[in-house]
């Protein structure tokens, strides 16, 4: 099959889901691919194969939608304290998070520990998805919640009481019911997402380079490292070398992608994968820099 080329006509912004195990973001996810993008059910966004004996998200997983004014990349973070290295590696890829808590719960030990490490990473907007509300009958207790939710982001230095929060189920969502607490609740949830997270400005004029966070083999086309572009912008066929940890290598790109679709080049902001020429799997690794 031959791949869709991308087409870069509106701004692109990262964002991903944060909170506590089990709070709804997989579901959040699934249901904002579902009013936004192609569809992606839960199970292919919870598609990990080393998390489907514990059924909590482990690695992180990308998709892709569009608002009418934005084109988004979305990871879903890990939930699972073990993971946070994972959060680290994926949430500093973030122009913005939405945090997601549970209204019956309210917020959990790592609905803290998620806001703390997005203060850490350099997270510079949330905006907050209060799920399950269906759950909760009592509106003084939803009340509560959102205070405590307000309480708890601004004593991480973000601004608590300006931040958006919107109430609904993402499983409703889903499943295409109760419309108020459902559809409404994604579609006001993006839109406070359009209008709180500002459209990064991107470095796309300075010298190329991208961190490598992961290397892969594609038998009879080379080696692709994948990674953001922190900065500048790399064309097909443009001379680049592999720096850091080892030796210095030259090698040039032959293509870049961007979700499974070609990219003439990628810039500053996305999430790219390149293939490189002559480097083989072991020639590089992840932490060295492509620049």
């Amino acid at each position: 099959m031959a791949k869709a080329k991308f087409e870069r006509t509106k701004p692109h912004v990262n964002i991903g889901t944060i909170g506590h195990v089990d709070h709804g973001k997989t579901t959040l996810t699934a249901a904002i691919t579902k009013y936004f993008g192609d569809f992606k059910g839960y199970d292919q966004i919870d598609n990990a194969p080393e998390e489907k004996a514990r059924g909590i998200t482990i690695s992180t997983t990308h998709v892709e939608y569009e608002t009418p004014t934005r084109h988004y990349a979305h990871v879903d973070c890990p939930g699972h304290a073990d993971y946070v290295k994972n959060m680290i590696t994926g949430a500093a890829q973030m122009d913005g998070a939405i945090l997601v808590v549970n209204a019956a719960d309210g917020p959990m030990p790592q609905t803290r520990e998620h806001i703390l490490l997005g203060r850490q990473v350099g997270i510079p907007f949330m905006v907050v998805y209060l799920n399950k509300v269906d759950q909760v009958d009592d509106e003084e207790l939803l009340e509560l919640v959102e205070m405590e939710v307000r309480e708890l982001l601004s004593s991480y230095e973000y601004p608590g009481d300006d931040i958006p929060i919107v109430k609904g189920s993402a499983l409703a969502a889903l499943e295409g019911r109760d419309k108020e607490i459902g559809e409404d609740s994604i579609r006001a949830l993006m839109a406070a997402v359009d209008e709180y997270i500002p459209t990064p400005e991107r470095a796309v004029d300075l010298p190329f380079l991208m961190p490598i966070e992961d290397v892969f083999s594609i038998s009879g086309r080379g080696t692709v490292v994948t990674g953001r572009v922190e900065r500048g912008a790399v064309n097909v066929g443009d001379e680049l070398e592999i720096v850091g940890i080892r030796p210095t290598k030259k090698t040039i790109c032959t293509g870049v992608e961007m979700f499974r679709k070609l990219l003439d080049r990628g810039e500053a902001g996305d999430n790219i994968g390149a293939l490189l020429r002559g480097i083989d799997r072991d020639g590089v690794e992840r932490g060295q820099v492509l620049a």
